[in-house]
């Protein structure tokens, strides 16, 4: 059967991009919240978080790596590699619900219960996201229909980013809500007294103003001086219907409506059990709109050795490999500290979800234009032209201060528009690197060539989380004392600005030495169709 003949229906793009809409729910919800969740909700040293993340990321390569070879060896009505998509849609929604819950335990505890739920979580991620990803490279054997399939992918993946990143901080002041009340007195133009009681026993609740400006101190509590340090918050334990007493400083026209008082634990809980639900119905709806149509050579006998000598022999495979490790580890970065940044250092955590629906918005742009621009520049050189970019725009980042919103917000947009372009083109490029194989040693292992970009993704996630971790620890953060947390603030800059630009221009002097151009490409598809027309 022709593989030009086969054509693929928006309809089945579309059901596909709702695939990485699904992943990016978990993905992009762990990159983004759940440093600061670890650090500030459920009460991890961020050095203990950091380790964490690089010990989970690296034992995951090898799973990626299984979970190719075993993708590749399924057997099923359904093809090789959707049935995993249906098998592990309603898993990864139980485990994504799991990694946000704060079960009451000691230190020893929290820790063991965050190794555990942290790594099934890469486990059975790696268990959907390989045969996702491979899914792509057997939909349509002609590489220009696969950057179209991959546009629409990225369009999902930013989709499902988005409702996460935009949703999820809102979601957690909706459910972790106490139904306290309130009362102000004025004491002075920019201190007032603050009573909060709620109806009903609460382990823990954060209180602070809306704006995060003004001072707490306790007014009515046994505590030495030293714990009762005016900070921008406070945490403790509420019994039912007893009046605890602060007095607040430095913001003026404090109110009831001002004041924020949030269970986050069960916030986070209760948001994270409903965004588990889109997950799952988004996995399945992937599952139902989408159909394998490339399949190996008839004549290609299971042969795990030459899978794995004519992989470290793909020298674009390698290449990708490296560049999406890097790529990947100077998003998570940026996408680690985001909320850490807006808390701490603007002082705003909710504007935080304006500023990732901002990044999530530019990042539909950018896929979006990343098809036409491929086929006008070249993949390899668009590649390198937007790793570029976005490093240079994301540095300016270290010139602008707390009150610099604006510029913030338009620099962190620039930068997102050409950040894009990355995942975009890797996983197109990676079936490019699957063909390229296949044309030149007459095999096929496309699970095993996706494991690349699944290894890179996460991996690169786990250096990225042990780098915030150090860099923070260097500068002692602690997210629940916050005179730790102004020291650290040189740190959390240097995380959102220059650091992992530096890695982007790292990636992008290693993007030269990508040796498929579209006139290789084309000769490669042309052979492949032509040998399968002939099978």
């Amino acid at each position: 059967m022709s593989i030009l003949k086969d054509r693929v229906s928006i309809k089945e793009k579309i059901g596909y991009a709702l695939g990485d809409g699904a992943a990016n729910i978990a993905w992009r919800g762990v990159a983004t919240f759940l440093f600061i969740f670890y650090t500030d909700v459920f009460g991890l040293n961020p050095a203990t978080v950091g380790v964490l993340f690089l010990v989970a990321r690296f034992s995951d390569g090898i799973s990626d790596v299984l979970m190719g070879i075993i993708g590749d060896r399924t057997k099923s009505k359904y093809g090789k590699f959707r049935p995993w998509i249906l098998w592990t849609a309603i898993p990864l929604a139980a485990i994504l619900s799991l990694l946000f819950a704060s079960p009451e335990l000691n230190d020893s505890g929290k820790i063991v219960y965050a190794y555990i739920t942290y790594i099934l979580f890469t486990l059975i991620y790696t268990a959907n996201n390989i045969p996702y990803g491979a899914l792509m490279a057997v939909m349509t054997g002609d590489d220009k229909v696969r950057t179209s399939i991959g546009s629409y992918r990225m369009v999902g993946a930013f989709g499902g980013g988005m409702l996460v990143q935009g949703v999820l901080l809102y979601l957690v002041a909706y459910f972790g809500n106490i139904d306290p009340t309130i009362k102000v007195d004025k004491l002075d133009e920019d201190k007032f007294r603050v009573e909060v009681s709620a109806p009903s026993d609460v382990s823990n609740v954060n209180i602070k103003t809306e704006d995060g400006i003004a001072l707490f101190v306790w007014d009515n509590k046994a505590i030495n001086a030293e714990e009762n340090t005016p900070t921008h918050a406070k945490s403790f334990s509420v019994e039912a219907n007893k009046t605890y007493t602060f007095i607040v400083t430095g913001e003026k026209n404090v109110d009831a409506g001002k004041i924020s008082i949030i269970d986050q634990k069960e916030g986070y809980s209760n948001s994270m059990y409903l965004l588990s639900v889109f997950l799952a119905v988004f996995m399945f709806i992937t599952f139902y709109t989408t159909k394998e149509r490339v399949a190996p050579p008839k004549n290609q006998k299971s042969d795990l050795g030459k899978d794995l000598k004519d992989l470290i022999s793909n020298k674009p495979w390698l290449v990708l490999l490296l560049v999406g490790l890097l790529f990947n580890i100077y998003n998570s970065i940026k996408q680690g500290i985001v909320v850490i940044y807006f808390t701490h250092y603007l002082n705003n955590q909710l504007l935080a979800a304006s500023f990732l629906v901002g990044l999530m918005l530019a990042s539909i742009a950018g896929a979006i234009i990343t098809a036409p621009l491929g086929k006008k520049l070249g993949k390899r050189n668009l590649f390198i032209y937007a790793l570029i970019l976005s490093g240079l725009v994301n540095a300016l980042l270290v010139f602008c201060g707390s009150d610099d919103v604006e510029a913030i917000f338009t620099i962190g947009i620039i930068s997102e528009f050409f950040a894009a372009i990355f995942p975009t083109l890797l996983f197109v490029m990676l079936g490019d690197a699957a063909d390229y194989s296949e044309f030149k040693n007459g095999r096929r292992a496309t699970g095993l060539v996706y494991s690349a970009g699944s290894f890179a993704t996460k991996f690169g996630g786990g250096i990225a989380g042990a780098i915030i971790g150090f860099v923070l620890a260097n500068f002692n953060y602690d997210g629940q004392d916050a005179v730790a947390i102004s020291g650290a603030v040189p740190g959390i800059v240097m995380l959102m600005s220059w650091i992992p630009s530096i890695i982007a221009l790292i990636a992008a002097g290693l993007m030269f030495f990508y040796p498929l151009n579209q006139k290789t490409l084309d000769t490669v598809t042309l052979e492949l169709n032509a040998r399968r027309e002939s099978e």
